[in-house]
């Protein structure tokens, strides 16, 4: 191994969407599996500080880690791939780093110079790109770059990436850049000209492409790969084909079949090997060729955009593969599920998994699908908001609390089963003050968190404000709702379940954040093999 830090970067052009994040986390997975210590990083040029106070439309999901950092729901699939846990040095906004040199400016640091743009923007930026690296934890770092070439707010970052290649000198550092090959039907030809002009804006910017990485739903004939090399400065082993694939999970292997891994090792003037996929294929194996099939009811209110979800659907994928089982995840807007078409929405499902969210936007459809579950034994996972909304059906339809409700929806009930945390009642500031990151839960023995997890004392990652109301704990457990995981420290409830119930378990926290393809979430496993066993008793 090398005791300098390589630095990859990947940037993207033509069109945004490519996957970027997908490249970035295959190519570290091919270098991880030869033994390099590998991490990946991702620079998003948008002004929001952190993506915490965007809505899931605008973003997808806000995925947290376990230092409590809410970033790009990318550093997801980088955590997925490489089973290695991000932090808030993973994920860096245009808005932090304003922040940090306003901080700054203002403290007086500059000694009385003008700030600009260049040096003091990209220079924080290249500090940035740099912290992982000078951690000694890394022998290689990724960094990718958000948005697309050209585009005004990306042009500090691309100026970092020249001055750093520069600084860093030959072999130290590289940039993929990511760009689409557009087939034309009406000609049926491959176009190479939009990658010609995004190589071009890049060049403009004084980067050079070393590897172009091209998305395509058709074969790269060699003469394309011949030209694009000539037009574009590139070697054409360094032209890589990316075709569209069947899952993710498929574009390390890809990646493997076209040679990325043993340019980028030549060009970073490291040893190259055979990586040793020998777990990530069991898993492709047992995701591809399932011996069951089941149906999984995901009720919420952004089901129209599957990447406000992408944690939890990916957790199925990992559970599937484990208990060799198709998970068919069927999305239901909560918005329009009421106790006249309850019956038809969800009485098929084998499964159904409440998710998380804010606001009380398709409140009351949540609660009447738990209580569908809850009364016809449907196994029932609930997650943040789920788990809340499973406390308030059960106090009005079971121990009828007709008004049981969260003060998140109705500041004055009668019944606040679920409630503000007394540490947050205080707070005005929306961004980052949420109860965010890995929280202690003890889990008491006689249930079924205690079986799915194996131990009482467990870490998971939490983002909420609200809460199981304390004040009610022991009338809701004497009714027959019992809470089996607390945080030892603050008493807070974190896990509740009904042991009238065949598996019914809803969970404060956001288990599907470390779910990843080398451990599959225990829960999610668990959840999974009930509604299997529940579709078999169908």
């Amino acid at each position: 191994m090398t005791s300098e830090t390589k630095y990859i970067f990947v940037t993207g052009g033509v069109t945004s969407s490519l996957g970027k994040g997908i490249i970035a986390a295959s190519l570290a997975k091919l270098l991880q599996a030869q033994g390099y210590r590998t991490t990946i990083q991702k620079l998003d040029p948008y002004i929001n500080v952190d993506p915490g106070t965007l809505n899931p439309y605008e973003h997808g999901e806000c995925y947290v880690t376990d230092d409590g950092a809410e970033t790009d729901l990318d550093l997801g699939h980088y955590e997925r791939f490489l089973n290695v846990p991000t932090s808030q040095a993973n994920n860096v906004t245009t808005g932090r780093i304003y922040q940090s040199v306003i901080n700054r400016e203002r403290k007086g640091e500059f000694l009385g110079k003008t700030v600009q743009v260049i040096p003091h923007i990209t220079d924080e930026i290249k500090h940035r790109i740099q912290i992982l690296g000078n951690s000694g934890d890394y022998d290689i770092v990724i960094t990718e770059i958000g948005g697309t070439v050209g585009d005004i707010e990306s042009l500090p970052y691309i100026e970092a990436v020249r001055q750093l290649k520069w600084d860093l000198g030959d072999n130290n550092a590289l940039v993929i850049h990511l760009t689409l090959i557009p087939y034309l039907t009406a000609a049926g030809e491959l176009k190479t000209k939009p990658t010609q002009h995004s190589v071009k804006t890049l060049m403009e910017s004084g980067v050079q492409a070393d590897i172009l990485v091209c998305r395509t739903e058709h074969e790269l004939p060699s003469d394309l790969k011949r030209k694009l090399a000539l037009f574009c400065n590139v070697r054409e082993e360094a032209i890589i084909q990316s075709i569209d694939a069947s899952t993710i999970y498929d574009v390390p292997n890809m990646m493997l079949d076209e040679g990325l891994d043993k340019v980028v090792l030549k060009k970073l003037a490291l040893n190259s090997d055979v990586p040793d996929l020998t777990r990530w294929n069991e898993f492709l194996k047992r995701h591809k060729n399932p011996k069951s099939e089941i149906t999984i009811g995901l009720i919420g209110k952004y089901v129209e955009l599957q990447d406000s979800y992408k944690s939890i659907l990916e957790a199925f994928i990992h559970a599937g593969a484990e208990n060799e089982v198709k998970v068919n995840v069927e999305s239901v807007h909560s918005e329009y599920l009421n106790a006249d078409n309850i019956k038809m929405k969800l009485s098929h499902l084998d499964g159904v998994l409440v998710a998380p969210g804010f606001g009380e936007r398709g409140i009351e459809g949540k609660i009447t699908a738990i209580k569908y579950v809850r009364e016809n034994n449907i196994p029932f996972l609930g997650i943040c908001l789920g788990m809340q909304m499973a406390v308030i059906e059960f106090c009005r339809n079971v121990m009828e609390l007709a008004d049981a409700n969260s003060t998140e929806m109705d500041p004055k009930t009668t019944n606040p089963v679920i409630d503000i945390m007394e540490d947050q009642k205080t707070i005005t500031d929306m961004g980052g003050t949420m109860r965010l990151g890995a929280w202690d839960c003890h889990i008491e023995k006689e249930s079924i968190a205690y079986k799915v997890y194996q131990s009482q004392d467990i870490k998971e990652r939490h983002r909420h404000r609200y809460e199981f109301n304390s004040n009610f704990k022991d009338q809701v457990e004497a009714a027959g709702l019992k809470a089996t995981g607390y945080n030892p420290e603050t008493k807070l409830v974190e896990i509740i379940e009904n042991p009238s119930h065949p598996w019914f378990v809803g969970v404060q926290y956001h288990p599907e954040y470390k779910s990843t393809v080398a451990n599959p979430h225990p829960l999610f496993v668990a959840f999974v093999k009930a509604s299997l066993k529940h579709s078999k008793k169908k």
